[in-house]
Protein backbone atom coordinates (compact mmCIF):
# COMPACT_ATOMS: atom_id res chain seq x y z
CA UNK A 1 0.00 0.00 0.00
CA UNK A 2 2.81 2.40 0.94
CA UNK A 3 4.63 1.74 -2.36
CA UNK A 4 1.48 2.47 -4.41
CA UNK A 5 1.21 5.90 -2.81
CA UNK A 6 4.88 6.66 -3.50
CA UNK A 7 4.53 5.51 -7.13
CA UNK A 8 1.40 7.65 -7.57
CA UNK A 9 3.17 10.73 -6.16
CA UNK A 10 6.19 10.16 -8.41
CA UNK A 11 3.89 9.75 -11.45
CA UNK A 12 2.18 13.07 -10.70
CA UNK A 13 5.52 14.84 -10.26
CA UNK A 14 6.81 13.36 -13.54
CA UNK A 15 3.65 14.39 -15.44
CA UNK A 16 3.87 17.92 -14.03
CA UNK A 17 7.51 18.14 -15.14
CA UNK A 18 6.72 17.01 -18.67
CA UNK A 19 3.81 19.44 -19.00
CA UNK A 20 5.90 22.29 -17.58
CA UNK A 21 8.75 21.58 -19.99
CA UNK A 22 6.42 21.59 -22.98
CA UNK A 23 4.90 24.92 -21.92
CA UNK A 24 8.26 26.60 -21.31
CA UNK A 25 9.92 25.39 -24.50
CA UNK A 26 6.97 25.82 -26.86
CA UNK A 27 7.28 28.42 -29.59
CA UNK A 28 5.85 31.82 -28.68
CA UNK A 29 2.68 33.10 -30.32
CA UNK A 30 4.08 36.62 -30.60
CA UNK A 31 6.56 38.20 -32.95
CA UNK A 32 7.55 41.37 -31.10
CA UNK A 33 11.26 41.37 -30.22
CA UNK A 34 13.46 43.80 -28.35
CA UNK A 35 17.17 44.30 -28.99
CA UNK A 36 19.03 45.73 -25.97
CA UNK A 37 22.58 46.66 -25.14
CA UNK A 38 22.87 46.57 -21.38
CA UNK A 39 19.74 48.34 -20.16
CA UNK A 40 19.38 50.52 -23.27
CA UNK A 41 16.70 49.43 -25.75
CA UNK A 42 18.12 49.81 -29.25
CA UNK A 43 15.24 48.39 -31.30
CA UNK A 44 11.75 47.03 -30.80
CA UNK A 45 10.67 45.14 -33.92
CA UNK A 46 7.49 43.38 -35.02
CA UNK A 47 8.78 40.43 -37.04
CA UNK A 48 5.41 40.12 -38.82
CA UNK A 49 5.91 43.59 -40.31
CA UNK A 50 9.66 43.61 -40.91
CA UNK A 51 11.01 43.01 -44.40
CA UNK A 52 13.81 40.50 -44.82
CA UNK A 53 17.00 42.41 -44.10
CA UNK A 54 20.38 42.36 -42.42
CA UNK A 55 21.62 45.24 -40.28
CA UNK A 56 24.57 45.96 -38.03
CA UNK A 57 24.10 46.61 -34.31
CA UNK A 58 27.05 48.64 -33.10
CA UNK A 59 27.84 48.65 -29.37
CA UNK A 60 30.77 50.10 -27.43
CA UNK A 61 32.31 46.60 -27.39
CA UNK A 62 31.82 45.58 -31.01
CA UNK A 63 29.41 44.83 -33.81
CA UNK A 64 26.78 42.14 -34.35
CA UNK A 65 25.19 41.56 -37.75
CA UNK A 66 21.49 40.76 -37.16
CA UNK A 67 19.38 39.02 -39.81
CA UNK A 68 15.60 39.07 -40.15
CA UNK A 69 14.21 36.52 -42.58
CA UNK A 70 10.76 34.96 -42.97
CA UNK A 71 9.56 36.45 -39.67
CA UNK A 72 12.54 35.11 -37.68
CA UNK A 73 15.60 36.82 -36.22
CA UNK A 74 19.18 35.73 -35.47
CA UNK A 75 22.71 37.03 -35.09
CA UNK A 76 24.32 36.20 -38.42
CA UNK A 77 27.85 37.20 -37.43
CA UNK A 78 29.69 38.98 -34.65
CA UNK A 79 33.20 40.19 -33.93
CA UNK A 80 33.16 38.84 -30.37
CA UNK A 81 35.73 36.14 -29.52
CA UNK A 82 33.39 33.24 -28.61
CA UNK A 83 30.57 33.64 -31.24
CA UNK A 84 28.04 32.00 -28.90
CA UNK A 85 25.36 34.43 -30.10
CA UNK A 86 25.89 33.25 -33.69
CA UNK A 87 25.73 29.56 -32.73
CA UNK A 88 22.42 30.11 -30.90
CA UNK A 89 20.71 30.35 -34.29
CA UNK A 90 17.21 31.70 -34.82
CA UNK A 91 15.26 33.03 -31.84
CA UNK A 92 12.68 30.31 -31.10
CA UNK A 93 11.56 30.67 -27.52
CA UNK A 94 10.96 33.39 -24.97
CA UNK A 95 12.68 31.09 -22.48
CA UNK A 96 16.00 31.29 -24.37
CA UNK A 97 16.92 34.78 -25.65
CA UNK A 98 19.91 35.35 -27.91
CA UNK A 99 22.71 36.82 -25.79
CA UNK A 100 26.14 38.18 -26.71
CA UNK A 101 27.88 38.66 -23.36
CA UNK A 102 31.04 40.39 -24.68
CA UNK A 103 28.88 43.03 -26.40
CA UNK A 104 26.15 43.01 -23.70
CA UNK A 105 23.57 42.46 -26.48
CA UNK A 106 20.25 40.69 -25.84
CA UNK A 107 17.55 39.81 -28.36
CA UNK A 108 14.34 38.65 -26.67
CA UNK A 109 10.61 38.28 -27.25
CA UNK A 110 8.45 40.86 -25.46
CA UNK A 111 4.73 41.38 -24.87
CA UNK A 112 2.93 43.91 -27.04
CA UNK A 113 2.80 46.31 -24.07
CA UNK A 114 6.61 46.31 -23.98
CA UNK A 115 7.04 44.13 -20.91
CA UNK A 116 9.20 41.05 -20.94
CA UNK A 117 7.36 37.79 -21.51
CA UNK A 118 6.62 36.11 -18.18
CA UNK A 119 8.69 33.08 -19.16
CA UNK A 120 11.79 35.16 -19.83
CA UNK A 121 11.75 37.17 -16.60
Amino acid sequence: MKYKIIIAILAVIFAAGVIGSVLVLSAPKKNLVRIKCGEEVLYTLDLNREADRTFAVQTDSGTNLVEIKDGKIRVQSADCPDKTCVRMGWLHSAAMPIVCLPHRLVIEFVDSDGGVDAIAE
